[in-house]
């Protein structure tokens, strides 16, 4: 099955539309080796808890034998290889908006398919889009949690005559966890170009000790075969299928592989994976199967005393563990930073498409777009941290609301992803149904073990995901309200006019700039009029309209239109990988006729507060969220990066 080659979003596309951020001119070796530090980060990590999980899950009540471990090998073997490979970066990594990837990106296909009217399907895709962002917005929160904690309880197996390791390993974490959230102001530029080397570090020594591992017991090399993971499910069919919610828990940061495309590239990220991170990443697993395998036929590990065990510690020899803890410990740091820097990215898409109010962004590279920082989400995320770790307290609880993010995030992508291929990739319509019947399947078998995990952790994941998804909505349809209000109650730009011409408002030298959404006259250009009884003599009316697409070109990006009496219309296109700028639009229309003066300039704007007292068809709790929200906002002047000293704004208040 093909997709379009014509198709802006095709693989074709993604792999030539990379000039619009700097680190694509480097080669793909240097691609691959950044790739290291921010793309497989998260899923690099998951050998610290992933096979320890399914130990302690199966052991708590199934049989640990044989069968157990080359089974839960099997299905760890094929879970990557048909999540990983043949979902993600076959199928998955083609679907990108000019190059660009990720939940919201995929989202930003859909208006493409069906045209810009709303209606119920778009709707629906759109809540469900949303739901996978808050999940995305959980999985943000829980990662770094379980990453760094599951680094710092390898303390535990260092010494065992080291009695004080239980009390270090929260405060330790809560520690490094704020630290981590603290550097974000300061950005990753200087600190970034070690995260390829100690990724590389990390994954050389997951494949040497896995190594280690097989040698005690080379026969684990036969969960190769899918046979193990059947006769699993064939002698404890339940047992196996609870199994199935650890067992997802090795793909986690498959989603950053599709959200890091634009970025990176697809060819980067497919030479990373194969030549490095896919062989070190199975070589360890079956070496700790091999490792738990040889405690299980020596009676050393049995239902009755598993607790405390680690297999990615425990195999190691004993004066290794204490610097594998440290490098265990940066690499989860890495894969926090991406994370973090993931969620930022979403929650400036998010931003941009209208599913959040303005939030202040701030750039910590003057040469790459993708460094920002979002001091707000970050406050969130790092508050959001610290009650997890401290409600939690071990990775082994964290891990059952992890898998359940990881999932329902998986189900959610799949089902956008059909809709894509059936709608803009025009694939006939047995292709789609046999690929989502086979991604279904087993996302959704995934999805449906940890469920049952649900009073143990996973309403933690679902909690996180559904608050950022109703944040959004509500956001989205009050946005929409006072929208259509604010439209009813302002006269048309044409009325107004004439109202001018028939009242001889004075005009005085300068420029005047307002900001408008519609062709309905500006509140602000009224009430300045109104309360002044003057007008400059050039006036530019001008509209920012977010793109479906994450970078608008130069060319495209503004269209200007002459009205009469010294009016212009410019109407600036911004894509939802940009940060809106007023002044660099106005530099632009210049090529197009319209000739304007900064040093003579008057940028007026508007600052709305919300009542939630008006007649909206929206709950009372959903009104105080939005009007809080919107008091939250990050005002115009700061938003579209208009110089503070030539604003003037305009109170006004709006009941929704």
């Amino acid at each position: 099955m093909q997709a379009n080659p014509d198709q802006p979003n095709s693989m074709h596309h993604s792999e030539h539309e990379e000039g619009h951020h700097s680190i694509k001119r480097s080669s793909s070796a240097a691609l691959s080796l950044a790739a290291l530090g921010v793309v497989f980060g998260d899923i690099g990590t998951s050998p610290l808890y992933a096979m320890k999980e399914c130990v302690l899950h199966h052991g708590a009540s199934g049989a640990l034998n044989t069968t157990f471990v080359l089974g839960a090998l099997s299905l760890i073997f094929w879970a990557l290889m048909l999540m990983v490979n043949m979902k993600y970066l076959l199928v998955v990594l083609r679907a990108t908006n000019h190059g660009e990837g990720g939940i919201l990106s995929l989202l930003s296909l859909i208006p493409r398919s069906l045209g810009e009217r709303p209606n119920k399907e778009k709707i629906w895709l759109t809540l469900l889009a949303i739901l996978g962002a808050g999940l995305l917005f959980g999985d943000g929160i829980i990662t770094p949690s379980i990453s760094v904690l599951s680094a710092v309880e390898g303390l535990d197996k260092v010494d065992a005559s080291m009695g004080w390791t239980d009390l270090v390993v929260m405060p330790l974490t809560l520690v490094i966890l704020v630290l981590l959230f603290f550097g974000q102001q300061f950005g990753t530029k200087r600190i970034g170009s070690i995260f390829g080397p100690v990724m590389i570090g990390w994954f050389v020594i997951l494949a040497v000790l896995g190594v280690h591992g097989i040698r005690q017991e080379p026969d684990v090399l036969r969960a190769l075969n899918p046979a193990w993971a059947i006769a699993l499910f064939q002698q404890e069919p339940w047992h196996a299928f609870t199994l199935l919610g650890s067992v997802v828990l090795v793909t986690t940061g498959a989603e950053a592989l599709y959200a890091d495309v634009g970025h990176f590239g697809l060819k980067p990220i497919r030479i990373a994976w194969y030549a490095l991170v896919l062989p070190s990443l199975l070589v360890n697993y079956f070496g700790q199967g091999a490792f738990t395998l040889s405690k299980i036929q020596a009676g050393e590990l049995q239902t009755g005393s598993i607790a405390g065990f680690n297999p990615f510690f425990e195999m190691a020899p004993v004066w290794f563990r204490m610097p594998l803890v440290l490098l265990a410990t940066a690499a989860a740091i890495i894969a926090s930073q991406a994370m973090i820097s993931g969620v930022f990215t979403i929650a400036r898409q998010a931003t941009r498409m209208g599913f959040l109010p303005r939030l202040e962004v701030i750039h910590t590279s003057r040469s790459e777009e993708g460094q920002i920082y979002l001091p707000a989400v970050n406050l969130i995320m790092l508050v959001g941290c610290v009650i997890t770790v401290i409600w939690f307290e071990t990775s082994d609880n964290l891990a059952h609301a992890y898998g359940m993010a990881v999932t329902a995030t998986f189900v959610i992508t799949s089902i956008l992803l059909g809709f894509v291929a059936r709608r803009l990739w025009r694939w006939k319509r047995w292709q789609v149904a046999i690929m989502m019947t086979v991604l279904l399947l087993i996302d959704g078998s995934m999805l449906l073990s940890n469920l049952l995990k649900f009073p143990s952790g996973g309403w933690f994941a679902l909690l996180i995901g559904m608050s950022v998804a109703i944040v959004m909505n509500t956001w989205m349809q009050g946005t929409y309200y006072i929208g259509r209000k604010m439209a009813e109650s302002a006269g048309n730009i044409h009325e107004f006019l004439a109202g001018l011409w028939s009242e001889a408002v004075p005009r005085v030298p300068g420029t005047a700039v307002f900001l408008t959404t519609s062709s309905a006259t500006p509140f602000s250009l009224a009430a300045f009029v109104e309360h002044s009884h003057v007008l400059h003599q050039q006036v530019i009316l001008i509209s920012v309209q977010p793109a479906h697409v994450p970078v608008v070109s130069p060319k495209r990006q503004v269209r200007v239109e002459w009205m009469p009496d010294g009016f212009w219309k410019l109407t600036a296109q911004c894509g939802f990988m940009e940060t809106p700028n007023i002044p660099r639009f106005l530099e632009r229309a210049r090529e197009h006729g319209l000739k304007w003066d900064p040093a003579t300039t008057t940028y007026f704007a508007r600052r709305m507060l919300v009542l939630p007292t008006g007649d909206a068809p929206m709950s009372g709790w959903r009104k105080r969220l939005f009007a809080h929200l919107n008091g939250q906002a990050v005002d115009s002047i700061r938003f579209f990066n208009l110089p503070p000293d030539r604003v003037v704004e305009f109170g006004v208040q709006i009941e929704l």
